[in-house]
C-alpha cells in the first residue's frame, strides 16, 4: 500500500472520529430463544428474503406486516397497502416460505386487517393460507379505522374457520386488554390465540391472569423495565420513549421525566435509588449528561417526584369527583354515588 494513498474523489472525506455504531436490533438468546417473532415491513419478495436471512437464525419465526395503516408504511407499498395488492402479498409469503423455512426451520406468518365485506376478507384469507404460512393474525379493524374505534368481530369466526381448514393458526388482535379477556374471546370466536398490543405498551403485566395477580402497579413495571434497560445498555432515547408509555401521562412525574436526558436522572425522577450506581456507570459509558435545566428546578422535580405523582393523582381524583358531582347534581343519588366510588378507587389504586 503506498505511503501516501490518493485522496478519494467526489465526496469530501469525513474528518474526526468514525461514526458510532448504532444497534438497530438485539435479543437475549437465554431469555428469548424460541419465543421471538421478527416482523418485516416489505413490498418486495426478494428483499423480504434478504432481510429475513439476516435474523432468521436467531428468531422463532418471520411475520409479514400487512396491517399497518400508517403512511410511513403504506406509502412504500408495505403494511395495509398490501391488502390492495393480494397477489404481491402472496408472492412475498411464498418466497419466504420457499427460502427461509427449509434453510432456517422457522415458520412464516402474516398479520392483516379486515376488508369491508366478509366475502372480500374470506377471499384474501383463503389465498394467504394457501401460501404455506403457519399462522395468520387478524386485526379486527379495517384499514381506515383508527384505534379509538371499537374493534369489529363479526368476521372473526369465519377467518378462524378458514385458517383451521388449512391447518393455519389464527390469532385475533384489536381491543384485547388482558390475558383473561384474551382467553374469553378465543373461546367465544374459535381463534387459536390472541395478540395484545396497546395494553402491553401501557402495562406489560397484562399478560398475567387474575389468579396470578392481574395488573401490577405502574411503578413496579417502570422499575423492572429500567433494570432491564440498564442491564442491556439500551439507548436512553429508546428507554425514555418506553417509560413515557408506562408512566400515566397526567401525573407530574411524567412531565419531569420527559425532560430527563440520562439514566441517573431518570432513576432520580422516578424515585428508584437502588439502580442509581448502575445508572451512573452506564451514563458514563454512553457519555450521557443530565439536563441542567432540570437540575435547577430542585428536589421537587427529582427525588420527590413519586410523592408528587401520588399527591397529584389524589388531587386530580378529588377534583374530578367534585366536578362530576356538580354536573350530575340533578341526576339522582345513584349517579352521584357512582362518581364518588370512581374517585375513591382512583385514589386507592392509581394506574
Amino acid at each position: 500500500m503506498p505511503s501516501n494513498p490518493p485522496k478519494p474523489q467526489g465526496k469530501k472525506a469525513r474528518s474526526g472520529p468514525p461514526p458510532k455504531e448504532n444497534v438497530i436490533y438485539r435479543l437475549d438468546p437465554a431469555r428469548e430463544a424460541g419465543r421471538l417473532i421478527f416482523q418485516l415491513g416489505t413490498s418486495d419478495p426478494d428483499r423480504a428474503v434478504a432481510a429475513a436471512r439476516v435474523v432468521a437464525a436467531d428468531v422463532a419465526g418471520i411475520d409479514v406486516n400487512a396491517g399497518c395503516p400508517k403512511p410511513f408504511s403504506t406509502s412504500g407499498g408495505m403494511g395495509a397497502a398490501l391488502l390492495r395488492t393480494p397477489d404481491l402479498l402472496c408472492s412475498i409469503l411464498r418466497a419466504l416460505v420457499g427460502a427461509i423455512v427449509p434453510e432456517f426451520q422457522v415458520g412464516v406468518s402474516v398479520k392483516i386487517r379486515l376488508h369491508e365485506t366478509p366475502a372480500e376478507t374470506e377471499a384474501l384469507v383463503r389465498a394467504l393460507v394457501a401460501t404455506g404460512i403457519v399462522g395468520l393474525t387478524v386485526h379486527c379493524r379495517t384499514t381506515p379505522m383508527r384505534p379509538r374505534e371499537a374493534a369489529i368481530r363479526g368476521q372473526l369466526r369465519m377467518v378462524a374457520d378458514v385458517c383451521r381448514e388449512a391447518g393455519v393458526a389464527c390469532l385475533m388482535n384489536g381491543d384485547v386488554a388482558s390475558r383473561d379477556e384474551a382467553v374469553r374471546l378465543v373461546e367465544e370466536f374459535g381463534a387459536d390465540g390472541a395478540m395484545i398490543a396497546t395494553a402491553a405498551e401501557r402495562n406489560s403485566s397484562c399478560f398475567r391472569t387474575s389468579e396470578d395477580g392481574g395488573l401490577a402497579d405502574w411503578r413496579e413495571i417502570v422499575e423492572k423495565y429500567l433494570e432491564f434497560a440498564i442491564e442491556v445498555e439500551n439507548k436512553w432515547g429508546n428507554t425514555k420513549y418506553t417509560l413515557n408509555q408506562l408512566v400515566p401521562g397526567k401525573l407530574p412525574v411524567y412531565r419531569v421525566l420527559s425532560q430527563s436526558k440520562c439514566y441517573a436522572e431518570g432513576c432520580e425522577v422516578l424515585g428508584i435509588p437502588r439502580l442509581m450506581d448502575q445508572a451512573h456507570d452506564l451514563d458514563n459509558k454512553l457519555e450521557l449528561q443530565p439536563n441542567p435545566k432540570l437540575a435547577k428546578k430542585g428536589p421537587d422535580a427529582a427525588g420527590n417526584s413519586i410523592a408528587l405523582a401520588a399527591a397529584g393523582q389524589m388531587a386530580q381524583a378529588r377534583s374530578s369527583g367534585l366536578k362530576h358531582r356538580k354536573n350530575i347534581s340533578d341526576r339522582g343519588v345513584a349517579a352521584q354515588q357512582a362518581v364518588v366510588q370512581q374517585a375513591t378507587a382512583a385514589v386507592a389504586m392509581p394506574t
